[in-house]
């Protein structure tokens, strides 16, 4: 690997909380080891429109404490092409960037291991992305933030669900993990959690509300992942519980992309800026093509490869926790 003086750095994909107080970390990271650092605006795209700047430790200041991403994000499906990815590298080549990090998730790194096969430039991803479903760290950058706020808005719905003796489901985000659902369901009290991992079934849940409903529960939460697969939709399962129970009042929230705003919590303002140190000083000892994380508090690393195509596991444990207490 050829010496790094400058490194490129991008977010890609969803926005998640946190993404700034990672980008800061990078560019003063870079600046504190006595290299150079290049911010690059709309991920992929901005690299094929050679939208770079470079930047100073005060180009960052006063981000750490704001959601979303201050570099912006798109979707580039000129990246996905072979003459695409060669304008992006012809602009690298101009702005005498050395190495790039990568803030996003699976498809961000995806891009990334090609681009660095294809070129040759040494890359390093930092998982943001509020589902923590990258495989190779326990957290990713952004979760801890949508847990609390799924947690808050949970509490709220509660509120009225007793007050009118309603059943809520509540969709999260969650297409292909339940962690979310899982960890959220289980601070907020939810009665059930339905998640991708474990096919609980119609009926069984159904049943299982109505042993809460004998058991004195005049109201109920049900916490549904966006992936689960128990009915067609969360729709179709309100639908179906309001059939068979119609002395409740059932309702759907849908959270949405509320989940993904919001300033990050200290912990990913904190798991950010370890992420983003590590990544610069990885790239500094000639790592590339690897994914930073972490683990039992300790920063780690994973080649690429095995971050996109593992799977993250739910914790069984919270599994078993969320059926004792929703007797």
């Amino acid at each position: 690997m050829n010496a790094i003086n400058t490194i490129g750095v991008l977010t890609s994909g969803g926005d998640a909380p946190g993404m700034n107080a990672a980008i800061r970390a990078v560019v003063r990271a870079s600046i504190f080891h006595d290299k150079k650092c290049k911010a690059i605006y709309r991920g992929y795209q901005g690299l094929i429109d050679n939208d770079i700047v470079s930047t100073t430790p005060r180009s960052v200041n006063n981000i750490i404490n704001k959601g979303g991403t201050m570099l912006k994000s798109a979707r580039c499906l000129e990246f996905r092409t072979k003459e695409g990815r060669k304008k992006a590298y012809e602009n690298i080549n101009k702005n005498n960037i050395d190495a790039l990090v990568v803030i996003g998730g699976d498809g961000s790194f995806t891009g990334a291991m090609i681009f660095q096969k294809e070129f040759g430039v040494p890359v390093i991803g930092i998982p943001g992305t509020i589902d923590n479903d990258i495989f190779g760290t326990s957290h990713t950058i952004g979760y801890d933030t949508a847990l609390n706020t799924v947690t808050e808005v949970i509490d709220k719905i509660r509120d009225t669900a007793i007050s009118h003796n309603r059943l809520f489901f509540v969709e999260v985000m969650g297409r292909d993990a339940g962690h979310i659902a899982l960890n959220a369901g289980i601070g907020s009290g939810a009665e059930e959690i339905l998640i991708p991992e474990e096919d609980m079934g119609i009926e069984r849940m159904l049943d299982s509300l109505k042993r809460s409903e004998k058991s004195g529960k005049s109201s109920s939460i049900v916490v549904v992942a966006e992936g689960d697969k128990t009915g067609k939709n969360v729709f179709e399962l309100a639908a179906y519980v309001e059939k068979n129970m119609p002395h409740y009042e059932v309702r759907v929230s849908v959270l949405g992309h509320m989940q993904r705003g919001g300033a990050p919590s200290c912990f990913d303002r904190v798991l950010a800026s370890r992420m983003g140190v590590f990544a610069v000083e990885s790239l500094l000892d000639g790592k590339s093509n690897i994914m930073v994380g972490i683990d039992n508090d300790t920063m780690i690393l994973t080649d690429l490869d095995k971050a996109i195509k593992g799977k993250s596991n739910i914790n069984k444990n919270l599994i078993r926790v969320s059926d004792i207490l929703t007797i």
